[in-house]
């Protein structure tokens, strides 16, 4: 039988959302793999169960990289109108042409992608089923991607309830957890009247607040400044990388400290396991 001290701790991952600035987790794998760190399981939510899918699946950074390096965002956004949202069909061809259209069974990793149902308001993690429309789902921003039916619900983006779920890896069982925040910035302010700019910053505003548990959650965030960088441009793809890799090489000491078992456990709790549908 093993003892506490004898059995391997448990260390996930969760990457958080924020749009085109998710590239910061590439740099972030990038870094763990440069320091041959592996995780036990993983989370994402919105850009971040994207990149989380497909770090769970094994890709390697570069293997992220070659992919995104050749999307426009009109892959991705097919509406040209405001408020009239695109489907989520683009993010779930990008998802089955590279991992192919496959079932979180098929991944390497145990992982989860966080959304909210628009039905009962409540946070969704998807363990299972299809990959690409669980992990559109959890993408689908309000105004700009239509929602995901799955099931019994109707699924938009996570970010809404969790933003960056050091939480889930917890509640699956690990010892540990370490988020990343492509956007630690993001609660800037606006002296903007114009409607489109009112919405957008009460978003960030909402966005804020719900990341906030991600840092309680977890034993350590990087934490990743991109308030210079648009969330809906694919045009500082190899800027972003470069930051997140800095970003998690800055705060490598720390992340070590983590998987040499030097830093105590977290006291159990449920970490919000009853306020979430788990599918």
């Amino acid at each position: 039988m093993k003892t506490e001290t004898s059995r391997k701790r448990k260390i996930g991952i969760a990457f958080g959302g924020g749009g085109a600035k998710g590239m910061v987790h590439i740099g972030a794998i990038k870094a763990f793999e440069e320091y041959g760190l592996d995780f036990d399981y993983v989370a994402g939510t919105s850009v971040g169960s994207i990149i989380g899918a497909a770090y769970a699946y094994g890709l390697k950074w570069e293997d992220m990289y070659d992919v995104v390096r050749g999307l426009k965002t009109k892959d991705i956004v097919t509406s040209k109108f405001f408020l009239v949202p695109s489907k989520s069909d683009g993010i779930q061809e990008v998802m089955r042409s590279t991992l192919g259209d496959i079932t979180f069974a098929d991944l390497k990793k145990p992982f989860s992608a966080i959304a909210v149902d628009l039905k009962t308001t409540k946070e969704v993690c998807i363990s299972s089923g299809n990959l690409a429309k669980s992990v559109a789902a959890s993408c689908c921003v309000p105004g700009v991607f239509a929602p995901v039916e799955l099931g019994d619900y109707l699924l938009c983006d996570g970010g809404l309830q969790n933003n960056i779920p050091t939480n889930i890896p917890r509640i699956f069982g690990c010892d540990y957890s370490i988020g990343v925040d492509c956007n630690s910035t993001r609660a800037y302010g606006t002296d903007s009247p114009k409607m489109l700019d009112v919405i957008t910053c009460s978003l960030r505003i909402l966005m804020q607040a719900n990341s906030v548990k991600g840092y309680t959650n977890s034993d350590i965030t990087v934490a990743c400044d991109t308030k210079k960088y648009k969330a809906t441009q694919l045009d500082s793809i190899e800027e972003l990388i470069d930051l997140g890799y800095q970003n998690t090489i800055d705060a490598m000491p720390q992340i070590k400290k983590i998987f040499s078992g030097k830093v105590p456990k977290t006291a159990n709790k449920d970490f919000g396991a009853r306020e979430i549908i788990f599918i």
